[in-house]
Parts: C-alpha cells; sequence; structure tokens
C-alpha cells in the first residue's frame, strides 16, 4: 500500500515539474518569438533591397547578353547568305556550260552520223565495183575465184617452201660449223688438260743376275729347278748367252710379274731349289695381288672415282699388266676417264659419271682372255655384275660401237677412247707395217672400177676415196664403199676401226665473157 502512495506522490512531482517547466519555456519561446518576428521584419526588408539590386543587375546583363548574341547571329547569318549566293553563282555557271557542251555534243553527233551514212554509201559503192571486177577477171581468165584461189595459194605455198628450204640448209649449215667448231674446241680443251704417262710394255722381262754362275743354280740338278718354276709361273725361262741376265718370256703380264719378282726374291736369298721356289712363288703372288689392288685405288683416288666394288678395283689393277699396241691400258684408262670427265664438264653433263665409265670402259680387259667375246661386251656383263648403274653398263658395252648408245656419257667415253688411242705416240706400231699398210689400203682403193683418186689419210683410220661421177652414181659409190671396207676386212689387219668414206660430186662450169 506504501508503494502505491510513494508511486502517487512521485507522479504528482513529476507533473508539477513538468508544467512549471512547460511555462517557463513557454514564456521563454514567447520573448525569442517576438525577437525572431522582428529580426525576420529586417531581414526580409534588406533581402528585398539586396533582391532589388540583383533584379536590376540581372536585367541589364540579360539585355547586353541579348544584344551581343542578336549581332553575332545576324553576322554569321550574312556569311551564310554570301556562301549560298556564290555558290547558286558557280551554279549557274556550270548550267551555262553544261548546257554549251551539249549543244556541241549534238552537233557533232549529227556530224558523226553524215560521215557515217557517206562512209557506208562508199562501201556498198566498193563492194559493187569488187564485185563487177571479180566477174571481169572471171570473165577473161575463165576461172571461178576459188579456182583463182587454189592456184594462187600453191604459188604461194611453193614459194614459201621455196624460202624455207633455202633458210633451213642456211641454219643448218650454220650449225654444223658451230657445232664442229665447238666440238673442236672442248677436244682441243679436253686434250691440252690432260697429260697421261705410257709405258710401254712387252712381252719380255730381263732379270739381271749378279754372275754367270747363278744360271747353272737356277738350273738345278738335270732342270729341276727351272722346270718347278715354269711350272708354277706358266713362264719360259730363256737362259742362253747373254751376259749375267735371263729373259722371262709370257703372254700373261701377271704371270711374268709373278715370275720376276720370285726368281729376283730367290737371287737375293741365294737358297734355290724346289721347296723354296714354291715358296717365294707363293710370296711373288700374294706381293702381285697387293700391287693390283694398290693400282686400282691408286687409279681411283687419281681419277676422283669413289664408291666402286672391291672386285672392279681389283680389275682396274690387273689392267697394269695389259698393254694395246703397246699402251698401257690402266694408263690408258686413266687417261680416257680425265678426257671424258673434261669434256662432260664443257658441256655441261655429270662429270662425275663420265669420268666414272671412262674409268670402266676397258675393264672387259682383264678377263678376256678368261671369257669369250668383244672386251667391251665383257666389260659391261662384269659391270652389271657389280651393280654398276645402267648408264655406266652401256657406256662400257657401246664404247666400240658393240650396242646402241644411250646416253651423252657414251658418246664422250667412246670419244675420249679414241682420242687416247689416237694420241701420237700412244700407241706402239712399227714403221714397215704402217707404211705397208697404207700402201695397201690405197692399192685396194685404186684398183675398183671408176676411182679417180684415193688417199689413206688420218694415220690409215681413214680412206678417202673419189670416183668419176659420169662411170659410177650413187646407188654405185655405196655399193663400192660397202665392197671395199670387205676387202679391207678381209684383207688387212689393224687396230680400231676404217672409215671408207666414197665422194662423188658434180660441177658444172662455164665462163662469162
Amino acid at each position: 500500500m506504501s508503494g502505491i502512495i510513494y508511486i502517487i506522490i512521485f507522479g504528482i512531482i513529476v507533473a508539477v515539474g513538468l508544467f512549471i517547466g512547460f511555462y517557463m519555456t513557454k514564456s521563454k519561446a514567447d520573448a525569442i518569438k517576438s525577437q525572431a518576428l522582428e529580426e525576420s521584419h529586417r531581414l526580409k526588408e534588406e533581402a528585398e533591397r539586396a533582391a532589388e539590386s540583383k533584379k536590376k543587375e540581372a536585367i541589364l546583363e540579360a539585355k547586353e547578353e541579348v544584344h551581343r548574341l542578336r549581332s553575332d547571329s545576324e553576322r554569321e547569318l550574312r556569311e551564310r547568305r554570301n556562301e549560298i549566293q556564290r555558290l547558286e553563282r558557280r551554279l549557274i555557271q556550270r548550267e551555262e556550260l553544261l548546257d554549251k557542251k551539249s549543244d556541241s555534243l549534238e552537233k557533232r553527233e549529227d556530224s558523226l552520223n553524215k560521215k557515217q551514212q557517206e562512209i557506208d554509201e562508199l562501201q556498198a559503192s566498193i563492194e559493187e565495183l569488187y564485185e563487177k571486177q571479180r566477174e571481169e577477171l572471171q570473165r577473161l581468165s575463165g576461172l571461178t575465184s576459188e579456182e583463182a584461189k587454189e592456184i594462187l595459194l600453191e604459188e604461194i605455198n611453193k614459194e614459201i617452201k621455196h624460202e624455207a628450204a633455202i633458210m633451213i640448209k642456211e641454219v643448218e649449215s650454220k650449225a654444223k660449223e658451230e657445232a664442229d667448231k665447238k666440238a673442236r674446241e672442248i677436244i682441243t680443251c679436253a686434250i691440252q688438260r690432260c697429260a697421261a704417262d705410257h709405258v710401254a710394255e712387252t712381252t719380255v722381262h730381263v732379270v739381271a743376275l749378279p754372275n754367270d754362275e747363278m744360271k747353272g743354280r737356277i738350273i738345278g740338278r738335270e732342270g729341276r729347278n727351272i722346270r718347278t718354276l715354269e711350272t708354277l709361273t706358266g713362264v719360259d725361262l730363256i737362259i742362253d748367252d747373254t751376259p749375267e741376265a735371263v729373259i722371262l718370256s709370257g703372254f700373261d703380264p701377271i704371270r711374268r710379274e709373278v715370275a720376276r719378282i720370285a726368281l729376283e726374291k730367290l737371287i737375293i736369298d741365294g737358297r734355290i731349289h724346289p721347296a723354296r721356289i714354291e715358296e717365294m712363288v707363293e710370296k711373288a703372288k700374294k706381293e702381285v695381288e697387293n700391287d693390283i689392288k694398290e693400282e686400282g685405288e691408286q687409279a681411283t683416288f687419281e681419277t676422283g672415282v669413289h664408291g666402286l666394288h672391291s672386285e672392279l678395283i681389283k680389275l682396274l689393277g690387273r689392267l697394269k699388266y695389259r698393254t694395246s699396241y703397246g699402251q698401257n691400258v690402266l694408263k690408258h684408262s686413266i687417261e680416257v676417264s680425265y678426257l671424258a670427265g673434261l669434256m662432260a664438264s664443257e658441256l655441261g653433263i655429270d662429270p662425275t659419271l663420265a669420268k666414272r665409265a671412262g674409268l670402266l670402259h676397258d675393264i672387259g680387259k682383264a678377263v678376256d682372255h678368261e671369257v669369250e667375246g668383244p672386251h667391251a661386251i665383257i666389260g659391261a656383263e662384269v659391270a652389271k655384275k657389280y651393280r654398276e648403274s645402267s648408264v655406266i653398263v652401256n657406256a662400257i658395252g657401246a664404247h666400240h660401237g658393240d650396242v646402241e648408245f644411250q646416253s651423252l656419257e657414251a658418246v664422250l667415253v667412246q670419244a675420249a677412247d679414241a682420242i687416247s688411242a689416237a694420241r701420237p705416240g700412244a700407241r706402239r706400231e712399227t714403221l714397215e707395217a704402217y707404211i705397208k699398210r697404207l700402201e695397201k689400203l690405197e692399192e685396194i682403193a685404186n684398183t675398183c672400177e671408176g676411182v679417180e683418186k684415193s688417199y689413206a689419210i688420218q694415220a690409215g683410220r681413214e680412206l678417202r676415196i673419189m670416183i668419176k661421177p659420169e662411170d659410177v652414181d650413187d646407188a654405185g659409190a655405196v655399193e663400192m664403199a660397202r665392197n671395199i671396207a670387205k676387202r679391207i676386212e678381209s684383207e688387212l689387219e689393224y687396230p680400231g676401226q676404217i672409215k671408207v668414206n666414197v665422194i662423188r660430186e658434180t660441177r658444172a662450169i662455164e665462163y662469162a665473157k
């Protein structure tokens, strides 16, 4: 109960306080309000005065801005009006110019139409005159236009053919002259740049002895030493009165070389009996085989030909012991390789391939005594066996004309072979046999009926025959050449081949007086 009383008392106190505070606040507020009203009236009056002043200033500024804008717009308007007037004047001038051009074009068109009409009239009159002339020509000549055209074309064709024939003949003669000149230059250049050594071999070897007493030791008791040596080597030993020398004779140079080396070793050793002879012969064979291999490798090194089969290298080395008319075949092959390579370089052909074919062209001579057939065909088969290219095989087989040429390299190899063989001093032949062969050649030609003169030229490699044109015709000249060639083949022995050149010419001579 007392708590409620306290609450009521507290409430009354609070209400009294609130009332007193409200009254005091209201009185203070009334005073502040009156002061505020006075201040607001003062401020209002000041604001009105300031606003009036600002208004007047704004009006003045607005009037000035309006005046400035009006003047700017008037100026811009004047400029645009001037530009429009200038463009109008230009348009008017252009229209006037176009009108003038249009009038001129119309006049020109009328003039061209009149000229075209005149041209058409002239063309019609020309065609009419042409038709009348053609009819008159047909009447006078008795030929139709088609017949006349055919005759004219035939005459033109004849004239063109004649001129073409003359032109072709001139071109051919010029081409032949240029080709001959170029060929001579290439061959001469190749010969000048190649200088291969040649060693003439014979069918005998002479072995020097320290004294004549060695001859008896070589013969041995009852000749058993000499028989053993001859049996093992296949070479004949000639022991005669020649002082301090023994002669080895044999057609096979390799056997002869084996016998020479073995005999020289026996002479140095001093112990000469069958067992020792057999041992030395075996050593000599191995030495010759090594020499053959080294010579083959040296030949490939000198010519720059690489990648050959080992058996081909051995066959090349065997050519060192072969000769052809006194010319060493290996040296000849190296020279042919050089010449073929030089000519191939001049002609823009692969020189490596030409040198390879030139080096191997006589490889068949290394085995031709073991296999039947021409050495060119044998060489081609050997090269094919050891997987040489078809170009190399054909060049080897064709260098003596046994097969047809299939490449330019084959032709160059044949030419290089002929150059090497025909070079003065390359091959040996006795003077007497040489002169007799030439005389026999001319004698065979002179015995034929209708022959006026004959000449053996180019060291007996060509027989040039001048015949009487009134006695022998062209067909007879061909038959005469064939008959003379057959007689030469049957009656003479000669190296290489001989060209039979029968010449028949007719000359007409008149004198202008």
